[in-house]
């Protein structure tokens, strides 16, 4: 769904949970955050999207301060506020209070100058569905190995 310059993505989210649909955001920086972004001092692990008083919220996600930025650089870890439609906020919000579904960020790009924020509705993994997600991952690893090692030899 990114449609510009991916920044960064996050991984553990694929690893913990099932996304069942995707968003695209806006997200309201101030300067020395967007300067810290574009030299990619930005980490999504462990964040999370909350809707609150009709509006939305991403927690926990980590802006490393801007080294020339003194006293503009803002809190790392502040809360960060998200530009949707009202009616598309109140979609999500129904669609979070229904239970196991989470908004959880999945990558940070940019389009244009502006910087986006690839929002998925998740539902949690389970163990044995990490387990069976890890177990099929090794055997397309293995199958590739096997495939390479075929072509090479037959050459």
């Amino acid at each position: 769904m990114a449609k510009g310059k991916v920044i960064t993505t996050n991984k553990k989210a694929y690893h913990d949970y099932f996304v069942e649909d995707r968003y695209e955001t806006g997200i309201a920086l101030y300067g020395t955050e967007v300067k810290s972004i574009r030299l990619g001092g930005v980490n999504l692990k462990d964040s999370y999207c909350r809707v609150e008083n009709g509006e939305l919220f991403v927690y926990g996600m980590h802006i490393s301060p801007y080294e020339k930025g003194n006293i503009f650089n803002r809190d790392p870890y502040r809360e960060k506020k998200l530009l949707m439609h009202k009616k598309e906020i109140l979609k999500l919000f129904g669609q979070v209070s229904q239970k196991g579904f989470s908004l959880i960020p999945l990558s940070l790009y940019f389009s244009g100058k502006n910087v986006k924020m690839e929002l998925g509705l998740c539902r949690g993994k389970k163990l044995y569905d990490k387990r069976d997600a890890a177990a099929a991952k090794e055997a397309d690893r293995e199958i590739e190995r096997e495939f390479r090692g075929r072509t090479k030899t037959a050459e």
